[in-house]
Formats: structure tokens, C-alpha cells, sequence
């Protein structure tokens, strides 16, 4: 498993508390790049952009790269384009939803 499937893997250990769904699973996380062999930028969104916990749950992703002994330099970018929709979650982060 390379360091940007460990990532992403790792970031199934974050949830978004009020849906009590992996940040993967809902569809949240945009991108991984992996530069300089261990500096990891992710590029993620939220639900939407007022979301109340938008600290809670991007912090959770920082931290959980961070604790990687894999990785060095941890960016997490928000962004709200292109915008979060149910679409973007995996199967099983519907099938959580009962969809």
C-alpha cells in the first residue's frame, strides 16, 4: 500500500460527529497529494459551508495525517468547489444513510 492509500485509509478514523459517517465514506475528501515523498496535502470540503463544526472536523483530518510516522508536512485545504452532494459519498457511506 503506497503512502496516499494509507492516507486515505487512516482519514476513515474521522467522522463527521453529527452524521456519525468516515469523512471518506461521506465524500468529504477531495484529493491526497503526496510531494517531497512525505509532505501530504489534502484538498477537502464539508457538507456544507456553514457547517457549525468546520474546526471539529478539519483538525480531526490534520491530526490524524499527522500522527502517521509516514508523513512530515500535513496541509489540509478546504474548498467549496466543486460542492459537496450525496452523490460524492461511497456505497457504503449511503448505505449508512439507508440509501
Amino acid at each position: 500500500m503506497n503512502l496516499q492509500e494509507k492516507v486515505f485509509e487512516a482519514l476513515k478514523s474521522v467522522y463527521d460527529p453529527e452524521l456519525n459517517i468516515n469523512v471518506v465514506d461521506l465524500g468529504l475528501i477531495y484529493q491526497v497529494e503526496i510531494t517531497n515523498e512525505a509532505d501530504v496535502t489534502v484538498t477537502m470540503t464539508l457538507t456544507t459551508p456553514g457547517c457549525p463544526l468546520h474546526d471539529s472536523i478539519t483538525r480531526g483530518v490534520r491530526y490524524c495525517v499527522e500522527a502517521m510516522e509516514e508523513t512530515r508536512k500535513v496541509e489540509v485545504n478546504l474548498v467549496w468547489q466543486p460542492a459537496w452532494s450525496p452523490d460524492k459519498m461511497t456505497a457504503e457511506g449511503r448505505s449508512y444513510l439507508g440509501r
